[in-house]
């Protein structure tokens, strides 16, 4: 496969290309180091042969210095072979992972889909062994295991750490660890583990308290403990000298004792880094959710200490070294938690020992890792507070940027479309369309009932807020960016030593709060929920390049680099691609069949390079659209291997759900008269609590189904629909992002809209933007027998190199056109293995004939070889004035 344009464009959603631009001369290439095995890296070095922690190196560098793969022989880099990791015995049938492998003295060991831990040759794919419990359950999902002292580390249900002998996978120790006084330590179910120099470091996830504890590799003992919600008294000093009373951090204790340090999670829920030489352990704590909820922070007053925070400790005691927050008092659970990336870097002519720290908030921190100060500036920027939170006045801001600070109010219009990659969702935060489509804020939207409780910092450029980074909310839903499940959030990043650069894959999902929210907030239904990589100078903060991919990038999708200035990176639609590290530009994809939430490794075996990946599937952001799996797969130049179709590649994936879905299923539009109830709870329910809902599923139904030519009509029911309950407030449709309607009506009043075009129209209220809707407009497809042909008939889809990236050339389909019919510019190809339709590269058309050419490549892993293989063409002409859909279906021989 070719690279090409995003999924989600195939699907009729375009995503704007971030301007890539190139990065100025580096270094020359990386040293070769085949040959170079080491189970365990020494400090921060390149790694070589192995890869044998779930971040690359200690340092989670995910940089190797293997060079035999490169930009010049990337047209010979082809599948090895391929393993359904879940159907080794003890068989299931589970997919859907978010592990990233590890890879030692030529062996890949990962997670399976239902948290079984397998052992495969990197050279051949063949099982070596899987463990399977017996007398108790595993985690679903899982991050990593780690490899040390003859052992594979992992956990399992019931809180259990479990160690593996790494050629048996037999048992060797169970433990279900406690603090010394019996205390529990949290969830043990998800983290990836470390192991370094005889210690085994696991991290807890969610629950009410977390910690990260330290186990020794030979028998699983207990060696020290670090909570993120600290015990009250109990002051920290670190190496400059500054003292804390964290648990005092948390406010009193509440009036029935309850202390909301405990309550709060603060939670280390990715896994840490190893400094061996200065011996210390850095690990990311998560966000405050303690006594109300995360969003809500009127319960707990002060910086809620060591939530939102960094903080290194000796990693043989676990002593208290240094600690930075990076948010203050979160209440937006923007927890920056990704794995700490560490690397010894210039600045201003001194190397310095540095530790990249950011995750949510797009913001990252370039600190020193001996001390925890800032090495790149940080300013600490006053905020907008809300009386009723407790705000910080004031929250650190790197001084270079890496992502928009704030959200972008687009002018409503059909020619831009998806439009900004930030750009927000109208009626959120009092932006309301004016006559022309231009979001204007309206000081007398539902926004005006916070203003008494909020305090701007003087010389603050408005008078409102705009969806910047942390503005406050309290009950009434703010957007803002760049979220809890945008930013980096848990994707590993990776430095690269040749390049000096960072590379910080994100997701671009703005997300309401309010403080009744649940954890993650709330996602505005209709937003576009997209990503890409950007790469950063490590000495300056700069951006050099930034490439908007199209699908989010923060759920997992780990990048890879290399000495050969190649960056790898898997996405949730299933392709991986290999990228030039030094300009962004992608250089080579590969379509594996099944979504990727893991970060990619290198390694080699008996002299040859083998990049692999697992491609398991997941859920975030897209939910049930993503196509789940269990393949790992593995590439190495001449790779030979071909899939079950006679294609190296899988089919491609299920179209993800790129905008925000409605909560609801479909329901055609004749069951309800074709008309949408505006802010009710229920549509037949006439019942306290119905009328003027403000529930994200108060259109009904939310989601009405009708063909082109439909017209809908909006009511906002009054007293002749409801008689007890009616609603009493003004409703709106606001139809975004094209602005064909906004519909503002009283109780009684209705609005008819008439749909020509097939799509999806999002549409929310003006009076509170959550309640939210979609309008899904089909065409009626008519089938066209015969009509159909392909030139020529025989259809040779075979890779003269033997390669898939040899798959070249066009196939040609040619459409008798009824007349009458006008050709309205789109045309796909229904291929037997994807749900997917593949896009046309050209068309033509006359008055009698529709020409249409496609890509071999982009056919090719979508159809078996055969003599009599259906391919249906879907076209859209106008007929009449409007809108209509033809198919055909002819049967080519296709050969490979």
């Amino acid at each position: 496969m070719k690279p090409r344009a995003p999924l989600s464009m195939l699907l009729g959603v375009a995503v704007s290309l971030a301007s890539v631009s190139a990065f100025a001369e580096v270094g020359g290439g990386g040293s070769d180091v085949e040959g170079f095995a080491q189970i365990e890296p020494e400090g921060l070095a390149p790694t070589g042969a192995d890869m044998p922690t779930v971040g690359g190196n200690l340092g989670n560098q995910h940089y190797s210095g293997l060079t035999q793969i490169t930009q010049h022989n990337l047209d010979r880099l082809g599948p090895a072979w391929r393993t359904h990791v879940s159907a080794v015995e003890p068989a299931t049938d589970d997919v859907g992972q978010q592990t990233t492998p590890i890879v030692a003295e030529g062996v890949i060991y990962l997670d399976t889909p239902n948290g079984q831990v397998i052992a495969v040759d990197g050279k051949t794919g063949s099982a070596k062994w899987k463990w399977a419990p017996q007398e108790f359950g595993t985690n679903g999902t899982r991050r990593g295991v780690s490899i040390g002292d003859g052992k594979i580390y992992t956990l399992a249900d019931g809180d259990r750490v479990v160690a593996l002998d790494k050629d048996t996978g037999e048992e060797v120790w169970v433990v279900q660890p406690e603090a010394p006084n019996g205390a529990r330590l949290g969830n043990i179910d998800k983290v990836a583990t470390v192991y370094h120099d005889g210690v085994v470091y696991v991290h807890t996830n969610d629950g009410s308290r977390g910690a990260v504890f330290a186990l020794n590799a030979s028998d699983g003992s207990y060696i020290w403990h670090f909570f993120g919600g600290p015990d009250r008294g109990v002051v920290f000093t670190d190496v400059n000298g500054n003292s804390v009373d964290a648990g005092a951090t948390w406010g009193p204790l509440l009036p029935d004792g309850t202390d909301c340090a405990f309550e709060g999670r603060s939670t280390p829920w990715m896994h840490g880094a190893v400094d061996p030489e200065l011996g210390m352990y850095y690990m990311t704590f998560g966000n405050s959710d303690s006594c109300t909820s995360s969003q809500n922070g009127s319960l707990r007053p002060g910086d809620n200490l060591f939530s939102s925070t960094m903080v290194a400790v000796d990693a043989k005691t676990g002593e208290y070294k240094w600690h930075y927050q990076s948010i203050h008092h979160d209440v937006w659970d923007m927890d920056n938690v990704h794995p700490p990336t560490l690397a010894d870097i210039v600045v201003d002519g001194e190397t310095r020992r540095v530790v990249f720290y950011g995750s949510k908030s797009g913001h990252h921190f370039v600190l020193d890792r001996t001390n925890g100060r800032p090495v790149l500036p940080v300013v600490e920027q006053p905020m907008i507070q809300d009386s009723r939170q407790h705000h910080a006045p004031t929250q650190p801001f790197p001084a270079r940027r890496m992502l928009p600070e704030c959200l972008v109010w687009e002018k409503l219009d059909p020619e831009n479309i998806p439009g900004h990659p930030w750009r927000a969702v109208p009626n959120y935060n009092g932006y309301q369309p004016d006559a022309d489509g231009n979001l204007v804020f309206n000081p007398d939207s539902y926004v005006a009932a916070d203003e008494p409780y909020l305090t701007y910092p003087d010389g603050y450029p408005t008078d409102h807020r705009q969806g910047c980074m942390y503005d406050p909310q309290w009950d009434l839903p703010i957007l803002s960016t760049t979220s809890q499940n945008g930013g980096g959030d848990w994707s590993n990043h990776s430095y690269s030593h040749n390049t000096n650069l960072v590379y910080f894959p994100y997701g671009t999902n703005p997300v309401a709060h309010w403080n009744g929210a649940s954890a993650n907030g709330q996602r505005a239904i209709g937003q576009y929920q997209t990503g890409g990589i950007l790469a950063y100078d490590a000495s300056t903060g700069e951006v050099r390049w930034t490439n908007h991919l199209g699908t989010d990038m923060s759920h997992g999708q780990g990048p890879l680099t290399t000495a050969s200035d190649l960056l790898f990176v898997g996405q949730i639609d299933g392709r991986l691609l290999a990228m030039d590290a030094v300009t962004g530009d992608v250089l080579w994809e590969f379509q594996t069949g099944s979504g990727i939430a893991g970060a990619p490794i290198t390694y080699t075996v008996d002299g040859e390079q083998y990049v692999a990946v697992f491609a398991a599937g997941a859920t975030n952001p897209y939910g049930g659209s993503v196509t789940q799996g269990d393949s790992l797969w593995a590439f190495k130049l001449d790779g030979a291997y071909t899939t079950e179709s006679g294609s190296q590649e899988g089919p491609d994936t299920a179209p993800l759900s790129i905008r925000r879905p409605v909560q609801g299923g479909p329901v055609d539009g004749d069951d309800v008269d074709n008309t949408v109830y505006l802010a009710r709870g229920s549509r037949t329910a006439d019942s306290n609590g119905q009328q003027d809902s403000t529930l994200q599923r108060a259109m009904q139904p939310t989601h009405l189904r009708v063909p082109v030519g439909t017209t809908v009509t909006f009511l906002n029911p009054g007293r002749e629909t409801f008689a007890a309950f009616p609603n009493e407030l003004p409703h709106c449709a606001t139809q975004y992002f094209e602005g064909l309607f906004n519909a503002r009506l009283d109780p009684g009043e209705s609005f008819e809209f008439t749909f020509d075009r097939a799509g999806e129209y999002f549409f929310n209220d003006c009076t509170d933007p959550r309640p939210a809707g979609k309008i899904e407009v089909y065409l009626e497809p008519q089938d066209v027998p015969g009509a159909l042909r392909f030139v020529p008939s025989r259809l040779n889809l075979g890779a003269g190199t033997g390669i898939f990236t040899g798959v070249n050339g066009v196939v040609t389909a040619i459409l008798d056109i009824p007349a009458g019919y006008v050709f309205d510019g789109d045309a796909v190809l229904r291929t037997p293995l994807s749900e997917t339709p593949v896009p046309a590269a050209s068309t033509r058309s006359n008055a009698n004939r529709l020409i249409v050419q496609f890509d071999k490549a982009d056919i090719d892993n979508n159809v078996p070889e055969g003599d009599a293989v259906p391919l249906t063409l879907v076209a859209n002409f106008l007929h009449n004035g409007v809108q209509a859909q033809l198919t055909s279906t002819a049967t080519p021989e296709i050969v490979k």
